[in-house]
Formats: structure tokens, C-alpha cells, sequence
């Protein structure tokens, strides 16, 4: 009987009509460098964008607080400045941008539909994924502390304000291992903390590890916090001693790294698309094409290797140009 129930009402969420509907030739879903990207470079070619920002309008950018490594701003700029930046220049070739976040899709069809909200269903002729990948925290008051202030998800992004000072990275991985190792370059010490007795790194990363002087591993410890006067200036960790027993431990650092991950937001889009096993979205090689044509992916949400900004641009604009080819030849 329950189950039955429990059908009934999946079934009656399922045939909930939208309350309005609107046909669009080229959608966007998702800010960032690559989605405004790939709106200015649609825009520029007559298929009349419309953009959905999501949650968090221009992306993980818009929690950095200074980039120097993107081309064109030679002193420097904050990630919410240049994210307007791009905003501006997308809306000035007539992108439709829009507040609201993509719920719900559907790729089953030859119009490809995505609904907004919950509510409004947006029918697209066309579809760029640019919806990004979320760094994984750990949970800490701490870490919403210090954001822009010593709190950092991305060692190339960040590392080069840390240089000849200590640091911190927490994670066991791959990730971890390769965030430490490009920190050693820059940073006068590198702690890796490690909640385990092990890392779960590959073979040659761990050796190299070891082989770099100027990183010390701290096996068996967890961190409780961080603490500074408006800056990170150091951490409180927990070394587990076993039979449940812990010593406090703190440490000085300037910046604290997370190298524990990232999620790709691709939940609603994974059962039409391609995804590894993280959850990136697979493309043809070269192209930003994804299995199901007319279906496109750019930014982050698809790139697992570098997740840079300039690289983000780079492939939404890849992704226009596969649009405007797709919509070319199927008219």
C-alpha cells in the first residue's frame, strides 16, 4: 500500500505543469567565466542567449578576492569586479541575463527542455552547460571566516599571495598531494595534513612528496579550526593518539588550503549526459560537444585537469561556436 502511494505521488510531482513556458533558440545554464563567455560569443552570432546565473552569479570567482593571472588586467583585479566585467560586456551584445537556478532537465526530446525554479520551463533549441564544480570544505565556521582572508580551494589560483610564507593543505589524495606540491615551489613551508596514517595518492606522487624537503606530512591529525585577527595566522588541529584519546596541536600558517576536491554541479543533467565517476561531464574530444546533440559543456563542470579561469573562457567560447555550427546545420 505505501509503496503504491509513494508511486502515485512521484507520479503527480512528475505532471506538475509549469506555470509558464518560453521557447529559446540558444540557453545558457550558469555564470562564470564560461558561461559569459559563451554568451558573449553567442550573442556576437545572432542566437539571442539566454542566460540563467544559478546560486552563485559569476561562479567561484566571485569568492576570490584578487586575480593576477588572467590576461588583460595587468594590476590585478578582484574576482567580483571581473565578473561584472564580463557580465557587462555579454549584456552589451544582447545576452538575456537572468536570476534563477536550473532545477530540472530533459534531453530526451529533439527540443531540449530545462526547467527554472521549479516552475518555468524554458524549451531550447540549444543547450550550454556552464554550470561550474563546487569546492568541497570541511565544514568549519572557520573556513566562511576567513574566505578571501588566508582560506583558499585552488593552490594555482592563490599560491603565488603566499610566496616564502607557511601553509597548510588538508587532504589524503591526489588532489591534496598535487596542491602541496605546487605550494613547495612558491611557500618557505608546506604542512599536508592527513587525517589517516596513509595517503591515498598514487605511488609517484607520494614519493615525491617525501622527497621535497620543505613539506612535512602530519599523519593522524584532523583540523578543529583556525584562528587570526581577520586573517588566517594559524590552525588548531587534532592528532588522534588512539583508543579515542587526541593532543592539541597548533600551528603558525598564512593560508589554509583545501585539497580535498570538488563536486561538479551535473546532478540534473547526469542522466542524459555523460559523467565520469566524480560527476565531470564527458565531451568529444576537442569539442565541447557533449552525447546528446544540441547539448553542449563548458567550464569547470567539464574539466577535471586545470579549472582556471582563462581555460574556463577558453572552452565556453568553444562551446558558441559548436552552438552557432549545430544550429547552422540543423536549419
Amino acid at each position: 500500500m505505501f509503496k503504491s502511494l509513494d508511486i502515485n505521488e512521484n507520479e503527480e510531482k512528475k505532471n506538475i505543469q509549469p506555470t509558464e513556458v518560453e521557447r529559446v533558440k540558444c540557453l545558457i545554464v550558469g555564470s562564470g567565466p564560461a558561461g559569459y563567455t559563451a554568451a558573449i560569443y553567442a550573442a556576437r552570432a545572432n542566437l539571442n542567449p539566454v542566460m540563467y546565473e544559478g546560486l552563485q552569479p559569476g561562479g567561484q570567482l566571485t569568492t576570490t578576492t584578487e586575480v593576477e593571472n588572467y590576461p588583460g588586467y595587468p594590476e590585478g583585479v578582484t574576482g567580483p569586479v571581473m565578473m561584472e566585467d564580463f557580465k557587462k560586456q555579454a549584456e552589451r551584445f544582447g545576452t538575456d541575463v537572468r536570476w534563477g537556478m536550473a532545477t530540472k532537465a530533459d534531453f530526451s526530446g529533439e527540443i531540449h527542455k530545462v526547467w527554472i525554479d521549479d516552475s518555468k520551463l524554458i524549451e531550447a533549441e540549444s543547450v550550454i552547460i556552464a554550470t561550474g564544480a563546487t569546492a568541497k570544505y570541511l565544514g568549519l565556521d572557520d573556513e566562511q571566516k576567513y574566505a578571501g582572508g588566508g582560506v583558499s580551494a585552488c593552490a594555482t589560483c592563490d599560491g603565488f599571495f603566499y610566496r616564502g610564507k607557511d601553509v597548510a593543505v588538508v587532504g589524503g589524495g591526489d588532489t591534496a598531494a598535487e596542491e602541496a606540491m605546487y605550494l613547495a615551489g612558491l611557500c618557505k613551508k608546506v604542512y599536508l595534513i592527513v587525517r589517516r596514517d596513509v595517503l591515498r595518492a598514487s605511488k609517484v606522487m607520494v614519493e615525491r612528496l617525501m622527497d621535497t624537503p620543505n613539506i612535512e606530512v602530519l599523519w593522524k591529525h584532523q583540523t578543529k579550526g583556525l584562528f587570526g585577527d581577520g586573517v588566517v595566522e594559524g590552525a588548531t588541529l587534532a592528532k588522534n593518539l588512539g583508543e579515542e584519546n587526541e593532543e592539541e596541536v597548533k600551528i603558525k600558517i598564512d593560508g589554509f588550503f583545501l585539497g580535498i576536491g570538488h563536486k561538479p554541479n551535473s546532478d540534473i543533467f547526469a542522466e542524459y549526459v555523460d559523467t565520469d565517476e566524480v560527476g565531470y561531464i564527458n565531451t568529444i574530444p576537442g569539442t565541447s560537444k557533449t552525447k546528446v546533440p544540441g547539448v553542449f559543456a563548458c567550464g569547470d563542470v567539464q574539466d577535471s585537469q586545470y579549472r582556471q579561469a582563462v581555460t574556463a573562457a577558453g572552452s565556453g567560447c568553444m562551446a558558441a561556436i559548436d552552438t552557432e555550427r549545430y544550429l547552422s546545420e540543423k536549419n
